[in-house]
Order: structure tokens, then C-alpha cells, then sequence
């Protein structure tokens, strides 16, 4: 039930996310969410992508600083208050969400949000038995 999440330290200047994308897409690494949190000098790229061994192995042979990261993905009902209702599914169960973003994905019914949270494997445990559909990594990847 865990997702693996690329997290990339780019520096702030033109063409820095050009070249993680162009150096993923190279090497035929499809990237299904992104996220980026940035300051006046850098940026932290989070990505989900089609194979997270490769992009690592790939992005530190071109000299990026890069970690990998587990992640939950969770199906949210595509529908007004859907997300709320999950927020307050995983709050009820004292999971805390240290932050989130959304993914695109093909063709789906319902959303699909990616959360970080302080104890992956204690918010995994709690919430295999709730309403939250978690969703193994290997959906997440091929969407």
C-alpha cells in the first residue's frame, strides 16, 4: 500500500525542471503526479513516476540530489465533499498529514491524492480496514 515518491533538489534558475523532465522522459520514465515546493533559491521537486528505481538511478547519475520517499495514494470520491470525507477518515483514525497532492491519472472514476504522512506504516495499518481505498503501488505506477 505504499508509493514510492521521487523527491528532487533543483536549484531556482531557467531550465533546471526542463532538464529533470527531459533527462526522465530520455530514458522513457513517465512521470503520473508532480509536485513542487519552492523558495527564492531552490525547489523540491516530488514526483510519482512509472519506475522510481530508474528515475533515482538516472537523476543521480546527472548529478542531482535525490530521495527516495513512501507515500500513500488514496482513491477520493470524485464528487463535492469527497475529499472532506476522507480528511475526516484519516483524522478520525489520528493519521497526521505532514502534506498532499493531487494525481492525474486515465480514465478514473474517482480522484486520486497523494499524502505524506508522520507514521507511513501506522497510517497504513489504520486505515486497510476504513472507508479510505489505498492503492497498491503497482496501479499507481502503470495509471
Amino acid at each position: 500500500m505504499k508509493v514510492k515518491q521521487i523527491s528532487v533538489f533543483i536549484e531556482n534558475k531557467s531550465g533546471r525542471l526542463a532538464k529533470v523532465t527531459k533527462i526522465l522522459g530520455d530514458n522513457q520514465i513517465n512521470i503520473r503526479a508532480l509536485s513542487i515546493a519552492d523558495t527564492t533559491d531552490y525547489g523540491i521537486l516530488r514526483l510519482i513516476v512509472s519506475e522510481p528505481a530508474k528515475a533515482l538511478s538516472v537523476l543521480k547519475a546527472e548529478g542531482f540530489t535525490v530521495r527516495e520517499t513512501e507515500v500513500i495514494a488514496v482513491e477520493i470520491p470524485d464528487q463535492p465533499g469527497g475529499l472532506a470525507g476522507v480528511l475526516n477518515e484519516i483524522q478520525a483514525k489520528g493519521v497526521n498529514i505532514e502534506y498532499m497532492y493531487a494525481f492525474v491519472g486515465k480514465s478514473l472514476e474517482n480522484a486520486i491524492v497523494i499524502f505524506r504522512v508522520e507514521d507511513i506504516d501506522q497510517a497504513v495499518a489504520l486505515l486497510k480496514n476504513s472507508q479510505v481505498n489505498l492503492l497498491p503501488e503497482a496501479k499507481v505506477y502503470s495509471l
